[in-house]
């Protein structure tokens, strides 16, 4: 027999013992991925995940641990350990002009990927989100570039843009004489002993060219997911073109712009293709060819030396990635 105090016991019991039940429940509707599924889960992120490990993580740690040593690359017996002197030599050393030039050569590339193709590309995203007459021949006019390697973009800006007698460059600019564009070693403007080359800048338009499609293709996906209300209410508050770009669409492009900031840092510390399909012309080296000498190049005996080029490369690449990720999504952390 139980009275009006005993109610509220047995009631708390009922609802402890119901709460136990639907946790128990829930505990087994989570188990049943087993068997088969779970193997097939386990496989499509375990296969991958050793895959990436395999050929980059593994590699890239034991490119750092070879930086500190001294090897020609046949015997493992014959490793030694040098410390950081292949750092001295790199920084500090007898190939301190290479290595200055190369970092001011990346340091110009990284510059202007951001002030020419990539402003140029977000400009045509800009008009062919407009939905001109002949977009979609616009869009793919400007995005073959895209689907070539540089490699292939070295050999068609070679062969017909910059040819010294018949090139297309040659002919618009060349006021009827023949124009050595990627052999004229001369500085546009210098810093002592080193600046920027006239055919470094020749090598950096057949580069804008592949780069602004990709940057336009971006953008022009980002631009198609904003709300069109976003842009009409701007409209009947007065905005003019400028205003609307500046106060309401580009604000909400932040995930564009990050995915872009990163794309351009890393593609300008990695170019590569383009400049060794040209032969590598003087004044036009890279960190990334200064790397690749050092493996391979005439008179190469040092794999330390080449893996402290890669390993600086390595520090530039993804200090800046973490960097500018981690601080972009801190800011928008604090204006939520």
């Amino acid at each position: 027999m139980s009275t009006g105090d005993d109610q509220p016991t047995i009631s708390t019991a009922e609802t402890v013992a119901s709460s136990a039940l639907d946790a128990g429940k829930a505990k087994k509707k989570r188990s049943q991925f087993t068997g088969n599924d779970r193997k097939v889960f386990l496989a499509m992120v375990g296969i991958p995940t050793f895959i990436h490990v395999a050929i980059v993580w593994i590699p890239t740690l034991l490119s750092i641990l070879l930086s500190f040593t001294k090897w020609r690359g046949n015997d493992i017996s014959e490793i030694e350990v040098t410390g950081v002197e292949n750092y001295d030599v790199v920084l500090l050393g007898a190939f301190q002009g290479d290595t200055i030039q190369a970092i001011l050569n990346n340091l110009w590339l990284l510059l202007f990927l951001f002030f020419g193709p990539t402003l140029l590309g977000m400009g045509l995203a800009y008009l062919l989100d407009k939905n001109l007459k002949g977009t979609r021949i616009y869009q793919s006019l400007f995005y073959t570039p895209v689907v070539l390697s540089l490699a292939v973009v070295g050999f068609i800006w070679q062969n017909i843009m910059y040819d010294q007698n018949y090139g297309l460059a040659t002919w618009a600019f060349g006021g009827g004489d023949r124009v050595d564009w990627l052999g004229n070693q001369e500085f546009i403007f210098s810093i002592g002993n080193y600046g920027l080359s006239k055919n470094f800048l020749a090598i950096l338009m057949a580069m804008a060219w592949r780069h602004t499609g990709y940057i336009m293709v971006l953008y022009l996906a980002g631009m198609k997911s904003v709300d069109a209300a976003l842009r009409e209410s701007a409209s009947l508050d007065g905005c003019n073109e400028w205003q609307t770009f500046r106060h309401v669409l580009f604000p909400t492009l932040k995930p564009i712009n990050v995915i872009v900031v990163v794309i351009t840092v890393i593609e300008a510390l990695r170019a590569y293709d383009i400049i060794a399909i040209l032969n590598e012309p003087r004044n036009t080296e890279l960190l990334s060819h200064l790397t690749t000498n050092a493996l391979i190049g005439e008179g190469a005996d040092n794999i330390g030396r080449g893996s402290a080029y890669a390993t600086l490369l390595f520090l530039l690449c993804i200090g800046f990635v973490l960097w500018y990720v981690t601080n972009h999504y801190k800011k928008q952390e604090n204006t939520v």
